[in-house]
C-alpha cells in the first residue's frame, strides 16, 4: 500500500481546499484567466493563526513539495518529493521542531479562536508523526513511481496556472530523473529505500494488486505526462522525458521481476495500521460499531428505493418493478461522450443552483463552476469522480475543478482496453454527483473558504474525511427532493453506496469478507458497473483503506447535529443559515463542529428578534 502520509496528501488534493487569506504571496501564482469573486478580508486572527502555521506547513512541504505547490506554496514548483536516506526519521525531526514552537505560541496566545487552531496543528503535527513512525514499524516502503511523477507534473500544468509557473514543470522533470544539479532520480531512490528494508521480514511486503496495478497504468502516465508537455507547450524537454519514459521502463522490469513475485495476496492490514487509518480519517467509533450502523442504513436505503423503483419505471416506459432492473434499464441510454459535459453544465448544474437559491438552501457563489472530463492518465491515477482544489495560498481567482473519469485504466478488459463506466454517463446518473462534487457539496465547499478567509489550519491542518465527504453526502440529502423522480432513485444508488463502503471497507480489512463477495454486494446489490466496483475495492484494500467509512459516518454526524439544532430552536430553526455556518467553519472535525454549533450558531439564532 502507499506510505500513510502519501496518501493522506493525495486524498486531501483529490477533494479539496482553497484559501486565499495566507501569509504569504504564491510566486506567479496569477491564473491566466481568474474568475470574478467576492473574498472577504480575513480577519487579525486568522492572519494571526496563519502566520503561526507556517513552521508546521515547511515542516510538510519540505517532504512533499509536489503537495505544497499544488496548494500555492511558494518555492516547491522545481522540487521533488524526498525519497532520501532516513528520509521518515528527518521529517519526524522536522514536526517535533514545528510542534516544539506550536507549543512555546500556545502558552503566550490570548485569542481563543487562535488558540483552538494552535490545538488544531499540535493535533495534525501528532498525527502525522504517529503515522511516520507506523510506516516504519510495519510496512516496507514501495512507490508507484509513475503516479508520483505524473500527479507531479500535473499539479503545474493547468489551464489555471500561471505560465511562469508552467515552466517550472521541466526543472521538476529533470529533477525527477536526475538531470538537476545535485539530483538522483526518483525511481533510484524509492528503488533504494525498498530494497534496504527487505532485511527486516517483519515488514509487510505490498499487495499483489497495487503492484499490479502499477504495472498497468506506467505507460499510461508517461504517455500523460508527454501530453501535458506538449499541451502547454514546454520546451526543451526532450532529454528529460525520455530519461523518465526509460527509467519508468526500468522500474516497471524491476517491479515486475523482484517486487511482484514477493507480493502479498492477503490485502489486510494489521489492526493497529487499520486503527490508525480510522482514527486518521475521522472515525471515531469501533469497526465492528461502523459495520453495525452501515448494514442497517443498507437495508433501509434498499427498501427505500424498492419502494420508489415502480414508480421511476412507470413513469419511463420502463418494464421492471425490482430497483435493479430499473437501474440498468436507466443506465442503457448513455450520453455521447461529445455530450456529457454539455449535459452536465447545461441542463444539471443550472438546474441545482436554481433550486438551491428557490429553496433557500445555502448561499452561492456569484460564478459558474468548472468541470471537465478527466484525462487517460488522470483516469489512471484517480478513477473515481473528485474534486481538484484551488491554491490555498495567493489565490488570485482561481477555481477548483470537478472532474469526471469516463473509465478505470486499471481495470482493462479482454483486448487490453480500459474498462469504462457506465455509472455516470447517463441523464439520471447526473442529478446527485453532480450535487456531491459541485454544488452545494464539494466546490460550494472549498468555494466558500477560499471566499470566506478562513485560517490555514481550519483547511489544511483540520482536514477530516468524516467532515467533508459528510458534508458532500449531507448537500447530496438536501437535493433530493428537488430532483427528477429518476435522479432521487440514483440519489438513494449512491447512498445505498456510501452504506456497502462503510460496512465492506472494515470487513476486508478485519477479514469477516472477502474481495469476492464485496464485489458482488457493489455490482449485484448496488448496481455498479464492473470498474467502477473494482476501484472500489482497490480503494478499500490499498489505495486508502478505511476511507471509504467517513461518507456515511461523516453523513450521520451532519443530520444527527441537524436534528439536535432544530429541535434547539424549534420555529426559529433557518436552514440557509444553518448551512452557511457549517461552511463559515472550515474543515473542523465533527466534535469541534458539533461544539460551534451550540455553543455560537444556537445562542445567536435564539437571541434573534
Amino acid at each position: 500500500m502507499r506510505r500513510l502520509l502519501l496518501a493522506s496528501a493525495c486524498a486531501l488534493a483529490c477533494v479539496s481546499l482553497g484559501n486565499p487569506t495566507m501569509v504569504h504571496a504564491q510566486e506567479g501564482a496569477g491564473a491566466a484567466k481568474p474568475a470574478a469573486s467576492a473574498v472577504r478580508p480575513a480577519p487579525d486572527w486568522v492572519k494571526r493563526s496563519n502566520e503561526l502555521a507556517q513552521p508546521l506547513l515547511k515542516a510538510q512541504a519540505e517532504f512533499a513539495p509536489e503537495f505544497a505547490s499544488f496548494f500555492g506554496l511558494p518555492g516547491y514548483d522545481d522540487r521533488v518529493a524526498d525519497l532520501g536516506p532516513n528520509n521518515g526519521e528527518r521529517q519526524r525531526a522536522a514536526l517535533r521542531g514545528a510542534k516544539e514552537t506550536l507549543q512555546k505560541d500556545l502558552k503566550t496566545e490570548e485569542n481563543p479562536n487562535v488558540r483552538q487552531d494552535i490545538d488544531i496543528m499540535l493535533v495534525a503535527a501528532d498525527q502525522q508523526i504517529e503515522g511516520s513512525e507506523l510506516n516504519e514499524k510495519l510496512l516496507l516502503p514501495f512507490t508507484d513511481v509513475g503516479q508520483l511523477v505524473f500527479q507531479g507534473e500535473q499539479a503545474l500544468l493547468q489551464d489555471q496556472t500561471d505560465p511562469a509557473r508552467r515552466a517550472k514543470a521541466l526543472e521538476r522533470l529533470q529533477r525527477y530523473v536526475g538531470l538537476a544539479p545535485g539530483s538522483t532520480a526518483i525511481t533510484r531512490l524509492a528503488r533504494e529505500r525498498y530494497e534496504e528494508k527487505l532485511k527486516n521480514p517483519a515488514l509487510l511486503k505490498p499487495t499483489k494488486l497495487e503492484v499490479e496495478q502499477a504495472l498497468r497504468n506506467a505507460d499510461t502516465y508517461a504517455a500523460g505526462i508527454r501530453k501535458l508537455f506538449a499541451k502547454y507547450k514546454i520546451e526543451g524537454g526532450d532529454a528529460a522525458l525520455a530519461a523518465i519514459d526509460q527509467q519508468l521502463r526500468d522500474y516497471t522490469a524491476w517491479m515486475k521481476k523482484d517486487v511482484l513475485p514477493n507480493a502479498r495476496s492477503d490485502t489486510r492490514l494489521p489492526p493497529e495500521l487499520y486503527a490508525f487509518q480510522l482514527k486518521q480519517v475521522g472515525i471515531d467509533i469501533a469497526p465492528e460499531t461502523l459495520i453495525q450502523r452501515a448494514q442497517l442504513e443498507f437495508m433501509e436505503t434498499r427498501n427505500a428505493m424498492q419502494q420508489l423503483a415502480p414508480l421511476v419505471a412507470r413513469a419511463k416506459g420502463i418494464q421492471a418493478t425490482d430497483y435493479r432492473e430499473v437501474i440498468r434499464a436507466l443506465k442503457k441510454k448513455q450520453l455521447g461522450k461529445e455530450s456529457i459535459e454539455g449535459y452536465y453544465r447545461g441542463t444539471v448544474m443550472p438546474e441545482l443552483e436554481k433550486q438551491i437559491a428557490a429553496n433557500k438552501v445555502v448561499d452561492l457563489p456569484q460564478r459558474p463552476m468548472v468541470m471537465r472530463l478527466a484525462s487517460e492518465a488522470e483516469s489512471a491515477a484517480q478513477p473515481a469522480p473528485h474534486f481538484l482544489p484551488a491554491p490555498l495560498i495567493g489565490n488570485t481567482g482561481q477555481q477548483g475543478q470537478f472532474v469526471l473519469p469516463l473509465g478505470n485504466p486499471a481495470s482493462s478488459g479482454k483486448d487490453g482496453k480500459s474498462a469504462a463506466y457506465d455509472d455516470f454517463t447517463y441523464e439520471a446518473g447526473g442529478w446527485t454527483l453532480a450535487a456531491h462534487e459541485g454544488r452545494p457539496g464539494h466546490e460550494l465547499q472549498f468555494t466558500a473558504m477560499v471566499e470566506r478567509g478562513v485560517s490555514l489550519a481550519r483547511t489544511l491542518f483540520a482536514f477530516n474525511s468524516v467532515n467533508v465527504e459528510g458534508w458532500a453526502l449531507y448537500a447530496e440529502a438536501e437535493m433530493v427532493p428537488y430532483e427528477p423522480l429518476d435522479g432521487q432513485l440514483i440519489a438513494l444508488q449512491l447512498r445505498l453506496l456510501r452504506a456497502a463502503r462503510a460496512m465492506l471497507d472494515p470487513m476486508l480489512n478485519l477479514g469477516l469478507a472477502d474481495r469476492e463477495r464485496a464485489g458482488k454486494v457493489l455490482t449485484e446489490d448496488v448496481v455498479l458497473s464492473e470498474p467502477m466496483a473494482r476501484q472500489e475495492l482497490d480503494r478499500y484494500t490499498f489505495n486508502a483503506p478505511g476511507q471509504a467509512g467517513s461518507y456515511f459516518y461523516g453523513y450521520s454526524r451532519i443530520m444527527q447535529l441537524r436534528m439536535e439544532t432544530e429541535l434547539a430552536l424549534g420555529s426559529r430553526f433557518d436552514r440557509r443559515a444553518y448551512n452557511n455556518f457549517l461552511l463559515d467553519q472550515g474543515l473542523l472535525p465533527p466534535d469541534q463542529l458539533a461544539k460551534a454549533v451550540r455553543e455560537q450558531f444556537i445562542p445567536a439564532q435564539k437571541a434573534r428578534k
